[in-house]
């Protein structure tokens, strides 16, 4: 605890420099920038794939002797070139057809010769003269050839603009953090309540005021990691995980549940001072770390908390509408408890608060234990994930994965249990199911391998996958405690009620059930294919938040109004406050949209938005060192190592290396495969490589380890200069095997996704078919590669694990059997593609494939290659090269861009035998060929483009060269420096820009004005005397003939009448409705023109009991004589939460004697209300604090 306190101390909190400084990595995109930087991009253009060598004369150039040594700029009023920059001098040509010397061919690339212009006869270099003795690359930049095939379908550019062209303009409350800065702060769940925004997360709550969402952080204030550019929140003292969040208006509170168990409560009015955050509702076991606080506030405390489970979390919670508080934990196990208890443990003193969590703690109501007889329960032994309060009829359903439980919260009654294909169930037993499906699938596995054995005719390899990969898949079954049965049944991940009475629910296959009040199964709808995580209803309107990031609105009917993609993660929760539904993202990104997205809004700011965009734009430059090496399972010396990546490493921020047969063999092979079934990596020899490249980067000091990869024989790992690891994260893995079946790792691939500035960049490498004659299988294995990797899981980091949280794909097994689910992950061997059918590949801005592919060199026999290598005549050889032609011709790497070859073939040398007589001389004779190579597509859709917000990542090649004084292998290593510019966006500013548009522009303003307006509405009566169980009915009219009204019932508070105190009331707990009243519907909307009738209606007398750890000790019946309660019906638009508002008094009369001719009748009746405060005494002037904003019509 101690070392987590001084982590926090020292190495999650960053001083907040003043507002607008921009960091030493970049500059706003001026007009003298882009001028400049579009004339550096008018000298490259594409060079043809069935073109020579532009000359065989290549005049050397200036080599700046005083280039810094380092990527990482600190000049923060420097926009550098990334071609400028990159600073390699290239040697001069000799008279012969081809170059007589290679640099960096032979010995250390790095340690050449540096040739000094102007010379004798030798003239400036011009940008001119470049263009055409450089084969159209400026000064550093290394002609590219381009395959085509690139502009459509999969392989056409990912489309970018400064405001994205496919959704609605969104509010960004939290810009995306990197995953890597949220260890123990990731968010879990949001709540709306007012003008505040609550968030759940690992380490407590943070709170954001809504009517400061535009501001910035105040100068100097101490700021989280991650957080620098998110709007301005207040944070509580560290506490337990929160899982679940619920709302009470009524007292000012936000409940929350969190993992350890506890409930706790917490102001919403924030203290804004140290003094005021000590004060007597403060808690001894929330003191840590409370001296000071993020944002320059101090954290708040909480004010009240009680064990509600014991060594189990609070899943779930809702508040019912009788103002009780209801917790579901694992195993099926509800709880109530009452507000009586909670109410009056709020009213105790600082003195008696350990007194008042004792009285809690023994007041619940175990629901499970009273549906229990001779310990049979006919509740099924689930866990309790989903909780909801149907407001409109007083039920609440409670759901697992597979089984819905339906309750009357009035009564706490079980009304109906039942699956969620919506058959009623009596009892559910999963466990002892599974168990039994789970030996059933490890004898059929059994059986399945005793039969592959004994056919002879099947080879070793085949026989040692079928049988290894059959008893990974019996041990991950056993693991998951047999989940994997049940797989393919759709299962619950969401549910909420909607104002209309009907209940919603999302599954894993996609599709959205709507349900009635009663449980009765209505309609499905199937709008999507991924996974459905979060619902959200408001009005006509519901949402729904699926795992690939998007969001569908659709109407009551379940019809489409429209779709986007919110974010890049799993959308995992969805609240409505204000005019906005804000979205929470599975990597902690929030997000507000306007309630009537899409609409005509969305145009204007978007506009407005786009015409601001050299405001927030920003341009960095960062260079990128790729390797790629087939290491033919043995080690390398550190002296290759430096010659490969060691010298070249000092000019570069980002070093990704790609490895090939790091260690093989059949037994390796399948062992590989099975570890990859349950979610296991790596190798001996793979660490021995990952030790050795960190040691020779000087890994800890200058470079940081940010991700690794491997599968089998295939390796990548990705380092970053420790200046620019605050810029570089969210690090993902995949692999995708393409060996014996599409099964092992022998041939396949591995990548790392990662973001830097912003910026989606993939860096994939590949180990492809072999063999001259296997060119279509090649081409087979990058079209399987390309469209079914799928990065579906946080890598590893320098230290294992990377602790980041886990990830939710559609290749993934939960273990459900903890609070929090454990997942197991495994090669893709489907492959996953994004909702509009493309690959993940096709949607970064940049991705780099590397490594063996094995492409040779045909129509060439060995002897001819020797010779023309000899020579050094490239230009003869690369017309026989197999990846150009295939390139070329459009059936593979479509539209990437390889860097001209000046270097040897790499393949294949005799080991430990240095120069070109080291190529293989044996018996096989292999033609040398260029296997090994490294090519790019970055976000330009044409040769020549500027990098702008609509093409944000722009590369050039600074080098590409092969080390051939490497021995260790049959192949040479590879190396490749990437120049890279990249425009991002700056969200603080542009959400200072947002707010200025919305603040200043007419147009906009009017529109949301016009959203915010309340339709006109009339209530039929403002006093109800009802008798006994008598039933009365008043009505409301909605007056508006263009707009849908919502209505919402809430009992202001409760009074004795005659009593000494009677004019105060006491409220619920969120304006929950006394046990003796019922009020039908309580919520709903009314159309334009309409009436709806409301029911009032004296129940039947109560029995209130007494609770003891849950066992009813005494109880009585609750006197409701000349009980008096004010009824509040809040009228909202479906635009916004802005509403209006009609006060009823409602009195039970408990008397013989007739009532009085002046109380209305019991049906309703319209009367005209009072026009003024003093004449009725029910006008919303005195409404709840939280209303004080609402108007009566």
């Amino acid at each position: 605890m101690e070392e987590r306190k001084e982590e926090d101390a020292t190495g999650d909190r960053v001083a907040r420099p003043s507002p607008r400084k921009g960091i030493s990595f970049s500059q706003p995109l001026s007009r003298d920038v882009v001028l400049s930087s579009a004339a550096r991009r008018n000298a490259i253009r594409k060079q043809s794939l069935d073109s020579g060598d532009p000359t065989t004369r290549r005049p050397s150039f200036p080599a700046d002797d005083h280039a810094p040594s380092s990527s990482c700029h600190v000049n923060p009023h420097r926009h550098s070139s990334s071609l400028e920059e990159a600073r390699f001098p290239h040697l001069s040509t000799s008279a012969q057809c081809l170059p007589a010397t290679l640099g960096g061919s032979f010995g250390n690339p790095f340690s050449l010769d540096h040739q000094r212009a102007g010379s004798e006869g030798d003239e400036t270099l011009t940008l001119d003269r470049a263009m055409v003795e450089f084969g159209g690359a400026a000064p550093g930049a290394v002609p590219e050839l381009m395959g085509s095939g690139g502009g459509g379908g999969i392989f056409r550019v990912p489309i970018r603009a400064a405001v994205h062209p496919g959704r609605p303009p969104a509010l960004e409350v939290r810009p995306h953090p990197l995953r890597e800065t949220q260890a123990g702060s990731f968010l879990r769940t949001i709540a709306c309540a007012g003008s505040q925004l609550w968030a759940g997360q690992e380490s407590g709550l943070r709170v954001w005021n809504l009517k400061e969402v535009f501001e910035n952080w105040e100068p100097g204030v101490m700021v989280r990691k991650g957080d620098e550019k998110s709007a301005p929140f207040n944070e509580s003292c560290r506490a337990s995980p929160t899982l679940c969040l619920a709302v009470d208006a009524a007292n000012g509170l936000i409940w929350s549940g969190h993992k350890d168990g506890k409930i706790r409560s917490w102001n919403m009015e924030l203290p804004i001072t140290a003094d005021a955050a000590s004060d007597d509702r403060g808690s001894s076991s929330s003191s840590a770390g409370s001296s000071s606080g993020y944002g320059g506030c101090p954290p708040f405390r909480e004010r009240l908390s009680w064990q509600a489970h014991h060594r189990s979390p609070v899943l779930s919670m809702v508040i019912t509408s009788y103002g009780e508080i209801w917790s579901g934990s694992e195993g099926g196990v509800i709880k109530v408890w009452p507000w009586d208890a909670i109410e009056k443990a709020l009213s105790l003193i600082v003195a008696e608060r350990h007194m008042a969590t004792l009285l809690i703690e023994r007041s619940y109501i175990d629901l499970r234990s009273k549906f229990t007889v001779n310990g049979v329960c006919t509740l099924p032994a689930v866990d309790v994930k989903y909780m909801e309060s149907d407001n409109c009829r007083s039920k609440v359903w409670s759901a697992g994965s597979l089984t819905f439980v339906l309750w009357d919260s009035r009564s706490r009654d079980l009304l109906k249990v039942f699956g969620i294909d919506g058959q009623v169930e009596t009892r559910l037993d999963l466990p002892s199911l599974q168990d039994q499906n789970v030996e059933d699938g490890i004898k059929t596995k059994s059986v399945s391998s005793k039969k592959e054995k004994s056919q002879g005719s099947v080879s070793f390899f085949q026989r040692s996958r079928n049988a290894l990969i059959g008893a990974a898949d019996a041990v991950r079954r056993v693991a998951v405690k047999g989940t994997l049965i049940m797989e393919d049944q759709p299962r619950t991940e969401a549910i909420a009620v909607s104002m209309d009475g009907m209940i919603w629910t999302g599954c894993t296959n996609g599709s959205v059930v709507q349900w009635d009040g009663n449980g009765n199964r209505l309609q499905e709808y199937q709008r999507h294919s991924s996974s459905v995580k979060s619902i959200c209803t408001y009005g006509p309107r519901v949402w729904v938040g699926y795992v690939s990031g998007k969001v569908q609105v659709l109407d009551l009917d379940g019809n489409l109004l429209g779709d986007w993609i919110a974010h890049s993660s799993a959308v995992i929760k969805m609240v409505i406050g204000g005019s906005h539904m804000y979205s929470l993202a599975h990597q902690g990104g929030i997000r507000g949209w306007n309630i009537r997205c899409p609409g005509p809004l969305d145009d204007l700011l978007r506009t407005e938005l786009a015409n601001k965009e050299q405001s927030y734009m920003k341009l960095e430059n960062i260079k990128i060192l790729v390797g790629t090496w087939n290491v033919g399972q043995g080690r390398a010396s550190p002296n290759s190592l430096i010659s490969w990546i060691g010298s070249a490493a000092s000019e570069v921020g980002l070093v990704v290396v790609g490895l090939q047969e790091v260690e093989m063999g059949a037994g390796f092979l399948a062992m590989a495969a099975a570890k990859e079934t349950v979610g296991l990596e790596g190798s001996a020899n793979g660490q021995w490589w990952l030790n050795a490249i960190g040691k020779t980067l000087d890994e800890g000091s200058s470079f940081q380890r940010v991700g690794s990869r491997q599968l089998a024989g295939l390796l990548i790992a990705a380092w970053a200069r420790k200046c620019l690891k605050q810029y570089i994260g969210d690090v993902d893995a995949a692999a995708v095997p393409c060996g014996f079946g599409r099964a092992i790792g022998n041939k396949g691939a591995v990548g790392l996704r990662m973001r830097v500035y912003d910026r989606s960049i993939c860096f994939v490498n590949c180990h492809f078919a072999a063999h001259l004659e296997a060119v279509s299988r090649r081409n087979a294995d990058f079209n399987h590669v390309y469209r079914t990797l799928s990065f579906s899981r946080p890598t590893t980091g320098a230290h294992g694990a990377s602790g980041f949280g886990t990830l939710t794909s559609t290749d993934i097994v939960e273990i459900t059997s903890g609070p929090t689910s454990v997942q197991l992950r495994g090669v893709n061997a489907v492959g996953s593609q994004s909702d509009d059918g493309k690959p993940e590949l096709s949607e970064a801005d940049m991705v780099v494939f590397l490594g063996d592919f094995n492409y040779r060199l045909h129509s060439i026999t060995y002897d001819e290659a020797r010779d023309m290598v000899s020579q050094r005549c490239f230009d003869w050889l690369r017309d026989k090269d197999q990846l150009r032609a295939e390139m070329k011709a459009g059936r593979v790497f479509q539209g990437m861009r390889e860097g001209q070859i000046k270097f040897p073939p790499t393949y294949k040398f005799e080991r430990n035998q240095a120069g070109l007589s080291g190529y293989d001389s044996g018996e096989k004779k292999r033609i040398p060929a260029w296997c090994d190579r490294i090519l790019y597509r970055d976000s330009r859709s044409l040769s020549v483009a500027e990098c702008s917000s609509e093409c944000p990542v722009v590369s050039s090649i600074a080098m590409y060269e092969a080390c051939m004084d490497v021995t260790e292998s049959d192949h040479k290593p590879v190396m490749c420096i990437f120049c890279v510019e990249i425009s991002h966006s700056d969200e603080l500013i542009r959400r200072q820009e947002h707010g200025q548009i919305i603040a200043s522009n007419d147009k906009i303003r009017s529109f949301i004005e016009e959203s915010c307006a309340v339709p006109e509405i009339t209530v039929s009566t403002n006093n109800i005397v009802i008798q006994n169980q008598e039933t009365s009915f008043f009505g409301i009219s909605n007056k508006c003939n263009k707009y849908k009204a919502v209505f919402k019932i809430i009992c202001e508070g409760q009074s004795k009448a005659g009593a000494e105190n009677s004019s105060e009331l006491c409220a619920r707990c969120s304006f929950g409705f006394p046990f003796w009243l019922e009020v039908q519907p309580a919520v709903g909307i009314i159309k334009p023109g309409q009436t709806i009738e409301v029911s009032v209606r004296h129940g039947e007398f109560f029995h209130k009991e007494e609770f003891l750890d849950g066992v009813p000790q005494t109880y009585w019946r609750e006197d409701t004589r000349d009980e008096e309660v004010v009824l509040l019906v809040i009228i909202t638009g479906t635009g916004s939460t802005e509403s209006t508002s009609q006060r009823i008094s409602v009195r039970h009369h408990f008397s013989s004697v007739e009532v009085d001719q002046n109380v209305p009748s019991r049906r309703f009746q319209s009367i005209r209300q009072q026009g003024s405060d003093e004449e009725d005494p029910t006008s919303s002037s005195d409404v709840a604090p939280e209303f004080s904003n609402t108007r009566s019509p």
